[in-house]
């Protein structure tokens, strides 16, 4: 019992960075070269909100060393942004990036035409 524990107990640190980052640069890399452009709507939604979380860990690092149900309760939550089924990140870029941005009118660089771009060249 005492091996096999050591290993479940150690498990995390390969499915933790295999959730949120090998798996969602794989599927990236896959959008990159694919047709579709939603899949790419998932994968850079996930990568602003995954940005987001770990800049938020970075600075309540302190806060979070106590709690120890943080690492397992991110992991469920990167999980649901990750899966398929679910597209969290497009959820949630929808639902409260988006509306954030609305709200405080950020304006996007226009982008540039095609004749623009050939006088540039």
């Amino acid at each position: 019992m005492g091996k096999s524990w050591a290993l479940i107990s150690h498990l995390h640190t390969v499915v933790g960075p295999s959730i949120t980052l090998l798996y969602p640069l794989y599927a990236s890399v896959c959008a990159m070269e694919s047709p579709s452009k939603v899949d790419d709507e998932q994968w850079l939604s996930y990568w602003i909100i995954y940005s987001f979380i770990t800049l938020l860990e970075m600075l309540a690092e302190p806060l979070l060393y106590w709690i120890p149900v943080w690492y397992p309760v991110k992991l469920l939550f990167v999980a649901w942004l990750v899966l398929p089924q679910f597209k969290g990140a497009s959820f949630i870029y929808e639902k409260l990036v988006r509306e954030q941005l609305s709200k405080y009118r950020i304006r996007y660089p226009r982008k540039a035409t095609a004749a623009e771009l050939k006088t540039l060249s």
